[in-house]
């Protein structure tokens, strides 16, 4: 009994502490005019990530708004990709993502700076878990294609372990050497 019970509990603590967060950015009620009247509809947008390098979105329709934002959350999960981040916390270098109208720039930043992003992006980031980040949107404000935008960019991010990887080399050799000569004039 005891066990059933402590069995119980370990689920339980399971439960409360979900592997994925989920932000909802966007619900739009949709309506269908019938014979009787009209119809509504829910579509909701979601950004699921945990928070520690991996983000996806997902959009879901249903009669009913919960069981959109299920759905929702259900498709994004399934379509998560994994982004490098540099020290945990920003962007290894400056991308510009696009789709359709819809283009965004993404800057590395400095420790302290924070998300400076509008919308749609700030969840995209905040469910990725960068800390740091400076993006600017241009074209299209629609959050479906700001969305894509920002994913569309964030695919393009390659870490310098990556870019050794493809090239055969090793990852020193690829980092620039900034402080050697600053350590010459140091020892001359």
């Amino acid at each position: 009994m005891a066990e059933r019970e402590n069995r119980r509990g370990r689920r339980e603590e399971r439960e409360e502490t979900p592997e994925f967060a989920d932000r909802l950015v966007a619900i739009n009620r949709v309506s269908k005019t019938v014979k009787g009247g009209k119809r509504f509809g829910f579509a909701a947008l979601v950004v699921v990530g945990d928070q520690r390098g991996r983000v996806g979105f997902g959009k879901g329709k249903a009669k009913e708004v919960p069981e959109a934002i299920r759905k929702a959350t259900e498709q994004a999960k399934r379509g998560l990709i994994r982004v490098p981040l540099r020290d945990g916390r920003t962007l290894h270098h400056d991308i510009e993502g696009r789709h359709g109208a819809g283009k965004v720039i993404m800057r590395t930043a400095v420790p302290g700076t924070g998300i400076i992003a509008g919308g749609p992006m700030r969840a995209v980031f905040e469910m990725l878990g960068v800390q740091d980040v400076v993006a600017k949107s241009q074209g299209s404000q629609n959050p479906y294609n700001m969305i894509r935008a920002t994913i569309d960019g964030l695919k393009k991010e390659a870490s310098p372990r990556n870019v050794a990887q493809r090239r055969g080399k090793k990852v020193a050799e690829i980092l620039p050497q900034d402080n050697k000569p600053a350590e010459a004039a140091v020892e001359a």
